[in-house]
């Protein structure tokens, strides 16, 4: 190349450099394309090309393009750092962590480098390796707005409600125009329920970014449980018409007309879940809450753990102040009523969410085991510390490795969410010891043997409990009438029983 191409190449590229810089991206990709035309390898003018061609959305011809630039100059960190980006919006996420480290390796200070590996490392799970990552980032680059606002969902995700909003807060300290923020915010703030705030930081995050299906869908999920259920209806109608095959957020505006009693219009929202690739046991209870199908044996795993992880914060303080919660004393009332006194027994708490039956069982137990599906539940449950082990666990899959290993089963308000209760009766009388004693409550239902409530809980009948019971190899010790809570200013009657193995 003479020295007049290698300053004309010059001069093109900076002019491309200017056009990009400016938003212009036809005007720089031409300009570009000119100084290949004059020095086919020159790793600039194909590594930006790649980086113009993700911003026109061809992720393929990006990646193409990047990856021709770094086989000329692999030590160049940006280049690398774009190819990550390039290959996260493909999905190919494993791919773009390695690029992501690539980057790091050669420039170890990279915070743009750190909080992509962090967005890597959350879609791929590991939730904890990607806080770390965000706080790299921002130990490299303190007033990186992006990386307090990834920072705050990861922390989301852990259900660290109060430090995600702190991130999120930082985040916009710095930027009160950056969207995603506010998004963060708004999500912060619902799962802490402090929904009116939740719902205005979401109104900001649609103002700066009007057609946004994500903000308008957690719109909706903030006004329904404020009880603004047409308002909640209307986002997630707007978050559908953006984004029509979301099948969480069919389901969603199933769930608020159902509230609004408008239940065929509800059976038909979750009929578009499934066709838009719902998991078919969430809809099949969906449509028995409307009506419009048989009642599944229990409700869906995920929807018990999601339900108690989001409510995990503010679970006790709910039940005992807003719902008067009296299950836990009424089952310690009928232990101590038949249980030896001075019992030193291996007991385990079915279902133990916080641990709010800990305290009563502590007396008696020698060892006090729980298991229950949210591990939000079981964080709090280890705070209280009167557990010896604590397991994140599906009840039945746990009891299945328990034979003859346990004194006292107890079980509060926890088959609420499960109406065919056989499995479970058989396999905590496996787990029992001879003499060993299974404590437990219900909804009451007035006949048949369980139904499902527009509570979305289940009842259950005594005589359908007796007759498991008996099956079980399980005698009736004794079975008390109970107000377990109230809801909505009625009370919920509940029955306890204790059983015994033969």
């Amino acid at each position: 190349m003479t020295s007049t191409d290698s300053a004309l190449t010059a001069a093109l590229l900076q002019q491309a450099l200017a056009h990009h810089q400016q938003g212009q991206l036809r005007e720089a990709q031409a300009f570009y394309r000119q100084v290949l035309a004059l020095q086919p390898q020159q790793f600039d003018a194909l590594h930006l090309l790649g980086v113009i061609a993700r911003q026109q959305g061809d992720t393929a011809q990006a990646i193409e393009l990047i990856a021709q630039a770094l086989a000329l100059d692999p030590q160049q960190a940006k280049a690398h750092c774009n190819l990550g980006v390039a290959l996260m919006d493909q999905g190919r996420v494993a791919e773009a962590l390695a690029s992501y480290e690539r980057a790091l390796a050669l420039q170890a200070d990279y915070a743009m480098a750190w909080s992509n590996r962090g967005n890597a490392l959350r879609r791929l799970g590991q939730t904890e390796a990607a806080l770390e990552s965000y706080q790299q980032a921002l130990t490299h680059q303190p007033r990186y707005v992006e990386a307090h606002s990834n920072r705050a969902i990861a922390l989301q995700d852990l259900g660290r409600y109060m430090e995600a909003l702190a991130s999120a807060e930082a985040a916009l300290n710095l930027n009160d125009r950056h969207a995603d923020a506010w998004l963060a915010r708004g999500h912060a703030l619902h799962c802490l329920r402090w929904l009116p705030e939740a719902v205005e930081s979401l109104d900001r995050a649609l103002y700066l970014r009007p057609d946004w299906a994500e903000a308008y869908a957690a719109q909706g999920a903030a006004l329904h449980r404020l009880g603004e259920l047409a308002a909640a209806l209307d986002s997630y109608d707007r978050a559908l018409t953006i984004n029509p095959r979301q099948p969480q957020w069919h389901t969603a505006r199933g769930n608020t007309l159902r509230a609004m009693q408008r239940h065929d219009e509800a059976a038909q929202a979750y009929r578009t879940a499934l066709e838009c690739g719902e998991q078919s046991e969430t809809v099949a209870f969906a449509l028995a809450s409307v009506g419009a199908g048989a009642a599944p044996a229990s409700l869906p795993a995920e929807y018990v753990r999601n339900l108690f992880d989001q409510y995990a914060n503010h679970f006790d303080e709910h039940l005992l102040t807003v719902l008067d919660y009296q299950t836990p004393a009424h089952l310690a009332r009928l232990l101590l009523q038949h249980l030896p006194q001075n019992a030193a027994l291996d007991i385990l708490d079915l279902g133990c969410g916080t641990g709010l039956c800990a305290p009563a069982l502590r007396p008696l137990a020698r060892t006090l085991s729980g298991i229950d599906l949210s591990p939000q539940m079981l964080e709090k449950a280890g705070q209280r510390q009167l557990y010896d082990e604590l397991h994140c666990a599906d009840l039945l899959a746990y009891l299945a490795g328990q034979a003859d290993a346990w004194d006292l089963a107890i079980a509060a308000d926890v088959f609420v969410y499960i109406g065919d209760l056989a499995p479970v009766f058989d396999a905590v009388a496996h787990a029992l010891r001879a003499g060993g004693t299974f404590c437990f409550s219900v909804e009451a239902a007035s006949s048949g043997d369980y139904t499902l409530q527009a509570s979305n809980r289940y009842a259950h009948s005594l005589a359908y409990l007796t007759r498991l019971a008996s099956a079980s190899g399980l005698q009736l010790l004794a079975s008390e009438q109970l107000t377990a809570r109230e809801e909505n200013g009625a009370p919920i009657s509940a029955l306890a029983l204790l059983l015994q193995k033969a």
